[in-house]
């Protein structure tokens, strides 16, 4: 399904601007249960749980938040000294490069993603590859966090999305 990019075509661009998941406040972080996979994207969302005393199996971010410069996750990686994978993938699209490095990166503890451009659709394919019962928790910008357990029904409606995208030369 990933072997050529995918873009958001403008005519269906309200079909991506609709949230998936449930509302998750920051308290509710507590809850998170270890036995799941638990993939972050957004630095928001990133910095958040790491600062919850969580690590996520696998964290993506781009560096920004909101369209502003975002260092907060950025400097926690550099002053940690935390290994990254970088990868480019523009706006409104889901890049092969992408999702090849969130493929090669689940299963792993502790995996983060740089994404030069913009990580707005990262959730998509995490929520399509991480196994059964995985936590994703995604931005939700201006609402907060999002939690999705990955089941059969969300990778459907995933997959869904995705043939409605334009695939790419």
């Amino acid at each position: 399904m990933f072997t050529k990019g995918r873009r958001v075509p403008e005519s269906s661009r309200d079909l991506f601007k609709r949230p998936l998941g449930e509302d998750l406040p920051e308290s509710g972080l507590s809850k998170i249960d270890s036995k799941h996979m638990l993939i972050t994207v957004g630095d928001v969302v990133s910095l958040t749980v790491r600062e919850h005393g969580l690590v996520p199996s696998l964290s993506i971010y781009d560096g920004m938040t909101e369209r502003r410069e975002m260092t907060g996750f950025a400097a926690l990686v550099k002053n940690e000294g935390l290994k990254e994978t970088v990868v480019r993938n523009p706006a409104g699209e889901i890049t092969p490069e992408l999702v090849t490095a969130i493929r090669e990166s689940l299963g792993g503890h502790g995996k983060i993603i740089h994404v030069e451009g913009e990580e707005d659709l990262a959730a998509m394919p995490c929520i399509l590859l991480a196994p059964l019962g995985s936590y994703v928790i995604y931005g939700w910008p201006g609402k907060g966090m999002k939690l999705v357990t990955t089941d059969e029904s969300i990778q459907r409606e995933i997959e869904l999305l995705i043939e409605k995208m334009e695939e790419l030369e």
